[in-house]
């Protein structure tokens, strides 16, 4: 049995998702595989894991017309402030220097994706194809050949282009023979949703230790979420812990700016890895979201790198498609890695050397981080341009990053 589509999207997840709204009324006949169940609707509750969005994330997510839906359950980040622990320099970045109403806002993975399959779901040019797994793929003149397993059987299924949206430990790109870029960084995040003794009012804050950065982002019903970097061998032991001594030590780390932790929800603990994929796409595939580069938590740049991808490729996509030219031939996806390569080293780098930068124990590096904190709050051309990296609104956008239909 085989069906034809102009994009098949292999990975249902919030990436390949969001892709598949981007395209929606674009006329072209989609598909979209995912091997679990695609749900809709699913209770929310305290520990509700989270996504920050850049305030680009969100343009992105308007013009595709999904954001309505995520915005009741969303916390705007109105500040950033940024420290060191026992060292002295704080920086801050405010919405209001920079002219927008929020730097960026704080979603349940839940509510983003939730809204995105009900946007899906109402799109006749797209056919879910759940649960399916990808088994083989191989290209056919002016089309891919995939191979799917439906728990029933194998399914052939033919695209134009696939787009490969399956993960840091992507099987597309591992069919491709793509080679990776890989290195661990020794660390672990230990995650939860937190309440604290003060109100957050909006503040995300990113507070730099030995062990590595901790996050707390603001969350809606006074909750924050807590991002707790550790070293590998530390993790066990924090997990281990009953709540109350957990919380004491996030208290000592993070300081007394938001009070006493006054409740801890359920913690997960994530190794910590680094993985860019060395080419952006093989004949008739393109790679996006974390299929392309896996990042680590810190300043929240992952999964809105992989939606500045999203909306560069449906661009491409849908002026390839209005210009009659081939979707999936390599001079049409050559653009899309052309246009995407110097965000995605920038911000591969950027994040790699906050890491490395705050993680150098000698004595010299560290004063000169206190410096360079100082400086920074002092320069405001220097926060504008970071705000605006940190906000997904630099280099050539997107237009639907600059709010703009397709």
């Amino acid at each position: 049995m085989q069906d034809g589509y102009d994009v098949l999207l292999i990975g249902g997840g919030l990436v390949g998702a969001s892709l598949g709204c981007a395209l929606a009324g674009s006329g072209l006949r989609l598909g979209l595989v995912e091997p679990a169940r695609l749900s809709g609707a699913r209770p929310g509750g305290y520990d509700d894991r989270v996504i920050a969005l850049s305030a680009g994330s969100q343009r992105v997510f308007g013009t595709t017309g999904v954001w309505s839906a995520i915005a009741p359950q969303a916390a705007a980040i109105r500040a950033v402030h940024i420290s060191e622990r026992g060292r002295f320099g704080v920086a801050t970045l405010e919405a209001a220097e920079q002219g927008v109403p929020a730097l960026g806002y704080v979603a349940p993975a839940r509510a983003i994706g939730q809204a995105l399959v009900e946007r899906l779901s109402g799109v006749a040019e797209v056919t879910l194809l759940s649960p399916a797994r990808f088994t083989g793929l191989q290209a056919a003149g002016d089309r891919a050949l995939v191979s799917l397993d439906t728990g029933s059987g194998r399914r052939d299924v033919t695209a134009r282009l696939v787009v490969a949206a399956d993960g840091a430990e992507s099987p597309v790109r591992a069919a491709l023979g793509v080679p990776a870029l890989r290195w661990g960084y020794g660390q672990s995040a230990v995650i939860a949703n937190v309440s604290t003794e003060r109100p957050h009012r909006h503040v995300a804050y990113e507070r730099f230790t030995d062990s590595g950065p901790l996050a707390m982002l603001p969350m809606t019903e006074g909750r924050s979420a807590l991002v707790l970097t550790v070293r590998d061998g530390d993790a066990d032991r924090l997990m281990g812990m009953d709540d109350a001594s957990f919380a004491a030590t996030v208290e000592q780390r993070f300081g007394g700016r938001l009070g006493r932790l006054l409740r801890v929800g359920r913690r997960e603990v994530h190794p910590l890895a680094l993985v860019k994929a060395r080419a952006h796409f093989r004949s008739r595939v393109a790679l996006i979201g974390n299929a392309a580069h896996t990042l680590h938590p810190v300043a929240g740049q992952g999964f809105n790198l992989g939606l500045r991808d999203v909306a560069a490729l449906a661009e491409v996509i849908v002026d390839a498609a209005r210009a009659g030219e081939d979707l999936g031939a390599d001079q049409t996806l050559a653009r899309y890695a052309r246009w995407r390569a110097g965000d995605q080293w920038r911000t591969v780098g950027f994040t790699d050397l906050l890491v490395r930068l705050f993680g150098n124990p000698l004595l010299p590096v560290r004063a000169a981080r206190g410096l360079g904190l100082l400086a920074f709050q002092a320069l405001p051309p220097a926060k504008r341009l970071l705000a605006r990296h940190a906000m997904g609104l630099t280099g050539p956008l997107p237009r639907l990053a600059r709010g703009l239909a397709l």
